[in-house]
């Protein structure tokens, strides 16, 4: 059955350990008949797939399971506890051989040589490896056995090289033993990757707290008055459920009785809780405080507002951005090349230790833990265990995601949606804002503030607009004093609405002649002319105030060196009053949906990135036209496709926000690129010259994912 829009699909995958992991489940799944787009985020450990036909689920698993990981839907809570546990043991576990093995090779290295040491070291390493670490050699097993290779396969490699000299050592077969050396590179190697998910837990904090407002259950009032706890589940639009004070709205709605204030912070990002009465919709998950409340439900299940928010948040963090593009191409030849390079250091080592061994001598007086034997095997594993477990992908794969998913997160707690990852990386350049004018720059809440029609016009045309969704027809519909049969009902974008109402056809909208009403429209009124059969019966004026902080916002841009535009639909003394008051020196008026994209187009023209901010239903053609679209609105917004970014609350300052999370994530983002770049850059030269020791080279790989996730979290308070 082929599917009438694309379907979008976030699911869990286990067993990945570095970029090299993430990219070939990302792969797999491209070559799946139908899948569109596959993006893989390591950060996350989640799939995000795009659909252009219908695929059984089962399909994508099998893809996964054939290049040897797995998809699961257990709860993120539950699977982060889970492997929290097992990591902590198998940490402890390691150590508990690891430091005891350690003193013993002091000892030895001190000259308290002991005849069973080499014995013991053998046994001690192969339980840490093999019991401890037994993870990180499944998933190097499955990276060999479907030709490719991750993190594990190199740290298995260093620490399986490790303890083979101190087998050999034990039988009189090599000279010098590294097993000691083994059990310590797994022992750091699982220590990092135990920081390192906890790291990683940590960043996506706000996502997991979002989850928790997700209602189990829902008390339903049953038609005899009795209420019944039922499974969310089984909650159906239509239903009447209770919301007792200090609880939970469980799924969306609208109050049917009673009144209380409702916190709606996680949400919206705004801290003021908002007071709610019968017909006010309330959503899941935000929290009664003070009433009992009595909601009618509208929304349930994947509909709610809550779900689809934390479906687009989980969409934007698992989706790649152009820079992305770059630090796959490198992972992707990254192993293969470190492994070649690990084997060229030993082997050159190996055959010219004579030549070279005055260089370790001259080194060892300034770097004591440069290797003291001159025997060729000897010297030649160490310069290839300290370069096979120095480089590892892992910085490099998480340097992006890590700062994605903080500075999505960093959006949401300020009240904005990021539906599209790309935007984070195209708003720090945008050199223009375009702005509508109703609901953006002014408060969105227009009141009729003047009119010369006859009450029973007056009353027509509130019905008429009753039945429109443009926030000026919201206002006009206070005129509706009774209830009219309207037929033929249209709204034209742009342009306003037709209907018939007592066999006679009423358009109501823009002025054929603004010219007619200069006096209303210097006052910066908005003026919709009323029309019965193509004849003019009179106006309304329709004032709409300046929301407070659009002052600072268009200051705040200026001084970013961010052009200010305003485009309207309304006329030029409105549009011409709001620019004036705000020191907007180009703007627009009179503009229709078509219009506005010519606007954009001409900026972009110029060479300029553009950002369109707008209500999303009139505006819809610009904000995809625009180089990043900003819908201003509420819970119903979340679904307009045309828009990169919705802000759920507040006005125009948001875009300020926005701009500002843009450059604070892109700046870390190079930041980290630039550290796990130059941390390979400098480090593996060093190991290949055999000047750096296995120990500090795993305490160093281990460090560098730890510091870009570290610097990743910074987001959250610069």
């Amino acid at each position: 059955m082929n599917m009438t829009t694309e379907e979008k699909r976030n699911f869990r995958i286990t067993g990945m350990t570095c970029a090299t992991c993430a990219m070939t489940v990302e792969k797999a799944l491209k070559k799946v008949e139908g899948v569109k787009f596959a993006a893989v985020n390591l950060a996350t450990e989640t799939a995000f797939v795009l659909l252009e036909k219908d695929v059984p689920q089962r399909v994508l698993e099998e893809a996964v399971e054939r290049v040897g990981y797995g998809v699961t839907y257990e709860s993120q809570e539950n699977f982060e506890a889970r492997r929290y546990r097992a990591s902590k043991r198998n940490v402890i576990f390691a150590w508990s051989i690891t430091v005891p093995l350690m003193l013993l090779m002091f000892l030895h290295m001190a000259g308290y040589h002991i005849s069973w040491f080499y014995y013991a070291e053998t046994i001690a390493s192969a339980l840490v490896i093999f019991i401890a670490g037994k993870q990180t050699i499944k998933g190097a097993w499955i990276a060999l056995s479907h030709f490719h290779a991750n993190m594990d396969v190199l740290v298995f490699l260093g620490s399986l090289t490790s303890l083979i000299t101190a087998l050999l050592a034990s039988v009189g077969l090599f000279e010098t033993s590294f097993g000691s050396i083994g059990a310590m590179i797994m022992s750091i190697h699982l220590t990092g990757r135990f920081i390192e998910s906890r790291l990683r837990d940590k960043a996506s904090k706000e996502v997991k707290a979002l989850l928790k407002l997700k209602a189990q259950e829902a008390r339903v009032i049953t038609e005899d008055g009795k209420e019944i706890l039922m499974p969310i589940e089984a909650v159906k639009q239509g239903f009447l459920i209770a919301v007792k004070p200090g609880e939970r709205i469980p799924a969306d709605g609208e109050v049917a009785e009673g009144v209380s204030s409702v916190d709606e912070a996680m949400i919206t990002g705004e801290p003021m809780p908002v007071l709610k009465k019968s017909g006010d919709k309330v959503t899941s998950g935000s929290l009664n405080l003070s009433s009992f409340l009595k909601v009618r439900v509208t929304q349930v299940g994947e509909d709610t507002f809550l779900s689809q928010m934390i479906s687009l948040i989980q969409e934007a963090q698992g989706s790649k951005i152009p820079i992305q593009a770059l630090a796959d191409r490198i992972t992707n030849v990254f192993v293969p090349i470190v492994t070649f390079l690990a084997l060229l250091s030993g082997v050159l080592w190996a055959f010219n230790v004579e030549e070279w061994g005055s260089f370790l001598n001259h080194a060892k007086q300034i770097l004591p833990w440069v290797i003291e034997s001159r025997d060729p095997l000897s010297v030649g594993v160490f310069a290839f265990v300290t370069t096979i477990v120095i480089a590892c992908p892992c910085a490099l794969g998480l340097a992006i995601p890590m700062a994605l998913i903080t500075g999505t997160n960093k959006a949401m707690r300020q009240g904005l949606i990021i539906r599209n990852a790309e935007a984070i990386q195209t708003t720090k350049d945008v050199g223009v804002v375009i702005f509508d004018k109703t609901g953006t720059l002014t408060l969105g809440s227009p009141k009729v503030v003047e009119h010369n029609l006859t009450e029973e016009v007056a009353n027509i045309v509130g019905n008429l607009e009753s039945l429109s969704n443009h926030p000026l027809g919201k206002a006009i519909a206070e005129l509706k004093k009774g209830d009219v049969e309207i037929n033929d009902f249209e709204e034209i974008v742009g342009e306003g609405i037709r209907g018939t109402a007592r066999g006679q056809s009423y358009l109501v909208g823009r002025p054929e002649n603004p010219q007619r009403y200069r006096q209303l429209l210097e006052k910066g009124y908005t003026v919709v002319e009323v029309m019965r059969d193509g004849s003019i019966l009179g106006y309304i004026g329709v004032f709409d105030p300046i929301r407070e902080d659009s002052f600072e916002v268009v200051r705040r841009l200026k001084s970013m060196g961010v052009d200010v535009v305003l485009a309207t639909g309304d006329g030029e003394g409105t549009a011409k009053v709001v620019a004036s008051e705000l020191g907007i020196k180009d703007f627009y008026w009179g503009v229709r949906p078509d219009d506005k994209v010519n606007i954009v187009r001409h900026y972009q023209g110029a060479g300029k990135k553009v950002m369109m901010t707008g209500d999303g239903m009139n505006d819809a053609a610009a904000l995809k036209a625009a180089d990043v679209g900003v819908a201003m609105g509420s819970g119903t917004d979340l679904a307009i496709d045309s828009a990169d970014v919705v802000i759920l609350n507040g006005g125009a300052s948001k875009v300020v926000d926005l701009i500002e999370i843009s450059k604070e994530t892109f700046s870390v983002i190079r930041q980290n690129l630039a550290w796990a770049f130059g941390y390979n850059v400098i480090a593996i030269p060093l190991a290949m010259s055999a000047l750096l020791h296995p120990i500090i080279a795993e305490g160093a790989m281990a460090l560098s994912s730890i510091s870009v996730i570290l610097n990743s979290l910074r987001i959250k308070s610069v």
